[in-house]
């Protein structure tokens, strides 16, 4: 079973960026698309972007474009979430999110994916 571990989470000042990793171990991510999603309290999980497999395909939410990039390398079997110019409105639970496809795409959409990690906290305040 695929198992996801995200790290980097942290306390941030406004304008701050930091970077997220969603890291795999047992098997290669080479065949799964991946997702960031975020949870903030009393608000429902969000879809903030993800990759396809190739990394061809890259989706972002609007709240977050131009400001979060999304990267993979598949050699170390890790996803990366550059979080840039973060503001109180990115404080949430971070999670990454894992499903095995046979096209080169993903999706924003959290019940499509089949594995979860537990969750990064990321918090923007001064």
């Amino acid at each position: 079973q695929l198992q996801l571990v995200e790290s980097g989470g942290g306390l941030v000042q406004p304008g701050g960026s930091l970077r997220l990793s969603c890291a795999a171990s047992e098997f290669s991510l080479d065949y799964y698309a991946i997702g960031w999603f975020r949870q903030a309290p009393g608000k429902e999980r969000e879809g903030v972007s993800c990759i396809s497999k190739r990394a061809r395909v890259q989706y972002y939410a609007d709240s977050v474009k131009g400001r979060f990039t999304i990267s993979r390398d598949n050699a170390k079997n890790t996803v990366y979430l550059q979080m840039n110019s973060l503001n109180a409105e990115d404080t949430a639970v971070y999670y990454c999110a894992g499903v095995r496809t046979t096209w080169d795409m993903c999706s924003m959409t959290g019940r499509v994916y089949d594995y979860w990690g537990q969750g990064t906290q990321v918090t923007v305040s001064s």
